[in-house]
């Protein structure tokens, strides 16, 4: 009755959480569209295919298309790169740019290896080849824009191919532009020593005789493709979220996946803010001016299966013989915490913990700690002398502080077992000499359990109490971009991936068998066979678990054989 108890409360909890999580993702509700005092033309821009929008009666739309010059729907196959791009190379970037449109195509992170065995190999986090489609454009839209339905400009640069020496602390990559108005336009890009953090400014100079207008646009460019992140992470049951997100005054951190940008659009306004497009560790963003009000779209195009998701800020007026600059800023890189809430708020909190983030932030916080030694404190680093270095350590020791905290509770648990192991004999006395009487069984049992002082919840209760816990310690293990390809020690070179040779899945197994054979066995026949076979099904299942995750699991059984053996063996005693 015990164990029948505890796995029904226990699988209901984690149904429960499941329909949350599932809730959380398919009906929150899309962010209320903002009016906006200064708007920009947003017409021409490549890929648009949104009908004007219609204002309300005494209301001014977000953002309105000249309908004199409605934009042209670029449904039509994408133009392949051209073939001479442009190498940016930085200590922490590898970047192409196409001359034409001057758009990101291919931006790779050497600290990043694709995988441990091709440590020279890095991650490709964007890029634009046969079958994949995700790259980062921006330029100038409006009156006297450089970008329009008709095309994107083909910019022309000093070289073809710039380094960030050793010593220099930033790199500009100029790439420019004559207008037949007699604008000049400079795009630049300026890159920083260790930074994925890059800056775009559009230099105006306008050197005609008449006013020039426009509005700074960035956007990001994706198929609908798989996460390559995950691809060989292993089975994860609840899988990493893979779609854009945005930042709104009103509701710091909102999701737009895939379906929700084929359903519903984004179309608001918001001062400041970010875009960006996540996936599992590594995330790419556009930050536009946060002392802006800036229009927020996203777009599907059908036909190539393509989704934008991009900003326009507002139209900007340059006079003859003035100059101005527009800027915005680029992030593409991983998913650090600290690096990403130093950029932009909120735009941390695409390291996705779950609803359980106010647990999962402090687990990952002590982490850090158990591996780098380090502690932040009002925002510095304080480095405290101890670190263990090594990630599986670091796991190890956080799950012997969790076992601490959870000591008493853990021991109630195991109290409560050990006392139904020892009434076991009696209990199932009760059950054949009341065998006619299924009614009269259960109060004699109650009453055995009234005089030997248990509490029939007594081992199911203080693991619910556990259970939030564990799932945010699940999160912070799969999400973390610190333990991507983090080594522990001989066979397991990567702790994010599954054991290759299944021996930790094994010992866990192994380990859960140890424990079952500590727990008082179930009066019913068939939750006997049950509770035999769970740790060979719960082996299988962790088979495909990353390893980081596994020797959690592991480390916490062998630390639970411990206990429940000593407090096992007193009560037996006494």
């Amino acid at each position: 009755m015990e164990i029948q108890r505890a796995l029904v409360i226990t699988g209901i909890a984690v149904v429960s959480y499941l329909m949350i999580q599932a809730w959380q993702r398919d009906y929150a509700n899309p962010a209320t569209p903002t009016p906006v005092e200064q708007v920009a033309d947003t017409s021409g821009l490549p890929g648009d295919d949104l009908p004007a929008p219609q204002a309300e009666e005494g209301t001014v739309p977000d953002a309105p298309v000249d309908t004199a010059q409605a934009p042209v729907v670029d449904d039509t196959p994408a133009a392949a790169p051209s073939a001479r791009l442009i190498e940016v190379s930085t200590d922490v970037l590898r970047v192409e740019i196409d001359p034409q449109g001057g758009d990101i195509v291919r931006l790779a992170l050497p600290e990043f290896p694709n995988h441990v065995e091709t440590p020279d190999q890095p991650f490709v986090l964007m890029q634009e080849a046969a079958g994949l489609t995700y790259v980062a454009q921006s330029g100038l839209v409006g009156k006297n824009g450089t970008d329009s339905s008709a095309g994107r400009p083909l910019w022309s640069s000093a070289s073809g191919n710039y380094t960030l020496r050793d010593g220099d602390s930033e790199l500009n990559v100029d790439l420019t532009l004559k207008q037949d108005n007699g604008a000049e336009i400079i795009k630049r890009y300026t890159f920083e020593q260790g930074s994925y953090l890059v800056r775009v400014s559009h230099i105006i100079r306008n050197r005609g005789n008449s006013d020039w207008s426009g509005s700074l646009y960035g956007q990001i460019k994706r198929d609908g493709s798989e996460d390559p992140g995950t691809s060989k992470s292993g089975f994860v049951p609840m899988p990493t979220y893979l779609g854009a997100a945005y930042w709104d005054s009103e509701k710091p951190y909102n999701k737009l996946d895939f379906d929700d940008m084929q359903e519903e659009p984004l179309n608001l306004t918001v001062n400041g803010g970010w875009l960006a497009m996540v996936q599992h560790y590594f995330v790419s963003a556009w930050i536009p001016d946060p002392q802006q009000r800036n229009h927020y779209s996203s777009v599907y195009l059908p036909k190539r299966d393509q989704y934008l998701l991009r900003f326009v800020s507002p139209t900007v007026t340059v006079e003859p013989g003035e100059e101005k600059a527009l800027y915005a800023e680029f992030y593409a890189g991983p998913k650090q915490q600290d690096n990403l809430a130093a950029i932009s708020g909120g735009l941390d909190m695409t390291v996705d913990y779950g609803w359980l983030w106010f647990i999962a932030q402090p687990i990952f916080a002590l982490l850090v700690f158990l591996q780098s030694g380090q502690v932040s404190v009002f925002g510095m680093d304080i480095d405290v002398g101890f670190g263990v270095v090594n990630w599986g350590v670091a796991i190890i020791l956080l799950t012997f502080i969790i076992k601490a905290i959870f000591f008493k509770l853990s021991a109630t648990s195991y109290r409560s077992m050990a006392k139904m192991r020892k009434v076991a004999p009696e209990m199932q006395r009760i059950k054949e000499q009341n065998k006619n009487d299924r009614q009269k069984a259960q109060m004699e049992t109650m009453k055995l359990f009234q005089r030997e002082k248990i509490n029939p919840l007594g081992g199911c209760l203080p693991m619910l109490v556990q259970m939030p816990v564990f799932i945010s310690l699940y999160y912070v293990l799969l999400e973390s971009v610190e333990l991507r390809q983090a080594p522990f020690f001989l066979w397991i070179n990567d702790l994010s991936v599954m054991d290759p040779y299944f021996v930790l899945p094994i010992l866990m197994g192994a380990s859960m068998f140890l424990q079952t054979r500590l727990n008082p066995t179930p009066a019913d026949p068939m939750q006997a066979q049950v509770m035999k076979w769970m740790p060979v099904a719960f082996s299988v299942f962790m088979l495909w678990f990353p390893a980081g995750l596994v020797l959690y699991w592991l480390t916490n059984n062998i630390l639970s054989i411990a206990q429940q053996w000593v407090i096992t063996r007193n009560i037996e005693k006494g």
